[in-house]
Parts: C-alpha cells; sequence; structure tokens
C-alpha cells in the first residue's frame, strides 16, 4: 500500500465527514414526507429559511463552523509524519554526526525545519558538554514542540465547546421571545407558541452540528500528535547512538591492575634488599 495516498483518504474523508455534519439539520429538516398528505409546515423549511430563523446567532455558528473546516485542512497538512520528519534528515545528520562535523549538522538542520530537525539542533547544540547535555537538550525540545502543536489543535476544542452554549443561548433567546408575545393572554394555545420554540430551537441543532466533527477532530489530532512526538523523539535517540557510545566508551575509567599476591611483594622485596646489601664472600670476614 502506498503510504503518500493515505493522507489524501483522511483528508477526502474528514471533509465528507464535515460537509454531512453541517448539511444534516437541512436534509433532516427539509425532506420531504411524501406518505402523509397532511404534511406539516416545517416539513417545507429550506436551508435558506433555516439561516434566517436561526438569526444573528446562527451567523455566528456558521462562522464557526467555516473556522472548524479551515482549521481541520491545515492540520491534515501540517500534523503528518513526512511534515514533521522529512525524510533522510535523519540519516544524513546521523553521518555527519559520524564524521564529528556537527556544525554542517547543525545547519543542515536548520535548512530543513521540522519538528525533528528542532530536536536535533537543540541536541547539536550541546555536544561539547557530553550525552546527557545533549539527551536533556532533547527532552526539552521535545517537550517544547509538543506543548505548541497542542496548543494549535486546541482551538478545535473551543469550537467544539461554544457551538452549543451558542446554541443553547439562542434558544432561550428565542423562547424568551416567542413566551413574551403571549403575556397579555391568560391561557395562550399550544398550537401559537410551537412556530416561536421550533425557531428558537434551530440555534442548538445548528450548534451540535459544529460540535460533533470539531470535538472529534480534537480527538484525532490529538493523538496523531503524540504518535508522532514518541516516534520523533525515539528517531533522534537513534541519530545521537554512535555519539552516544563514543562517549561512554571515551569517559570509561581506566580498569585497576589486579593486586599482587602477598608471596610476591614478600620476594620481591627480599631481593631488593639483597641488592643494597650483597652478603659477604664464603670463607672470608668482611674487612
Amino acid at each position: 500500500m502506498d503510504r503518500s495516498k493515505s493522507p489524501l483518504k483522511r483528508f477526502a474523508l474528514c471533509c465528507l465527514l464535515c460537509c454531512l455534519s453541517l448539511l444534516t439539520p437541512a436534509l433532516c429538516l427539509a425532506a420531504d414526507d411524501s406518505g402523509d398528505t397532511g404534511a406539516s409546515e416545517i416539513s417545507k423549511v429550506d436551508l435558506r429559511q433555516l439561516v434566517d430563523d436561526a438569526g444573528t446567532i446562527g451567523i455566528i455558528i456558521a462562522v464557526l463552523s467555516i473556522a472548524m473546516v479551515a482549521l481541520i485542512v491545515e492540520h491534515l497538512i501540517s500534523i503528518r509524519s513526512n511534515a514533521l520528519m522529512p525524510p533522510g534528515l535523519a540519516e544524513e545528520v546521523h553521518s555527519l554526526i559520524a564524521q564529528q562535523q556537527y556544525r554542517s549538522a547543525d545547519s543542515v538542520c536548520k535548512s530543513n525545519p521540522s519538528f525533528l530537525s528542532y530536536i536535533l539542533s537543540a541536541g547539536l547544540s550541546e555536544v561539547q558538554m557530553g550525552y546527557g547535555a545533549v539527551e536533556k537538550a532533547m527532552e526539552d525540545a521535545a517537550m517544547q514542540q509538543s506543548a505548541r502543536l497542542n496548543r494549535k489543535i486546541e482551538y478545535l476544542s473551543v469550537i467544539g465547546t461554544l457551538s452549543p452554549m451558542l446554541g443553547l443561548l439562542g434558544t432561550v433567546w428565542g423562547m424568551i421571545l416567542a413566551f413574551s408575545e403571549f403575556t397579555a393572554k391568560a391561557n395562550p394555545d399550544v398550537a401559537e407558541l410551537a412556530p416561536g420554540i421550533s425557531k428558537a430551537l434551530i440555534t442548538t441543532l445548528f450548534g451540535l452540528s459544529v460540535t460533533v466533527p470539531a470535538l472529534a477532530s480534537f480527538a484525532f489530532f490529538r493523538n496523531r500528535i503524540d504518535e508522532l512526538v514518541a516516534q520523533s523523539s525515539l528517531l533522534a535517540e537513534h541519530v545521537f547512538a554512535d555519539f552516544k557510545h563514543a562517549t561512554v566508551l571515551g569517559n570509561r575509567p581506566v580498569p585497576k591492575q589486579p593486586r599482587k599476591r602477598a608471596e610476591e611483594e614478600l620476594a620481591q622485596r627480599m631481593a631488593n634488599q639483597q641488592t643494597a646489601h650483597p652478603a659477604p664472600p664464603p670463607g672470608g670476614q668482611e674487612t
């Protein structure tokens, strides 16, 4: 299976779901009931009438829906494997690090801005301090970039939270206007209240239609970010694997020589004493 086609498929599927979620209220309310000869007036409501009945709050929800679709398209383009981890970057930087060309490796990272290049550049800036400092710098850079990506998708969560609240606000305001028209009547007819209540509920329907795809997209991109961040961090560690081994071997302490046995030390001491004080010749006296 060609992996390059998978982002396009996800993009097409996401756009289709967004369009269906936005068109669901209109399709549900504009469907003709052909089997019922006494169809009510609400079955003849079209999309333009729905927008007119929604009023100003409905327009605000529509603007939020457009912003939601734009954010989803942007995230599908920017939050993907090839964008965060450019192909060939890890291999090139790994080769330059093996040759101890750290400045060239940092230049390659800065010329290919991405999530992985930012982590590698942070590690390259601490190569003189050893692998411990390199690892700490890469962890801090990964946390910073991960937080930046999570802040980007946070707008989808905000839209998913505001949309139903705005819909509820429009519903409450519409019901207040509907009931205020019958304050002078002691026993208002239910049929007279139904049209006003129906119009008031349209904003809630619009708000829920935007909330569902917004929160679903937010959950999808959040899991996607966690997966790609883990892959990028692991790949960055592999890039510095040879540097880690070289640093550990270079800082390894020299092993101490094993202590000689007591007999060998005693023999060596006696030999030293005989050399310093030679024995007298046999049969003669020392003069």
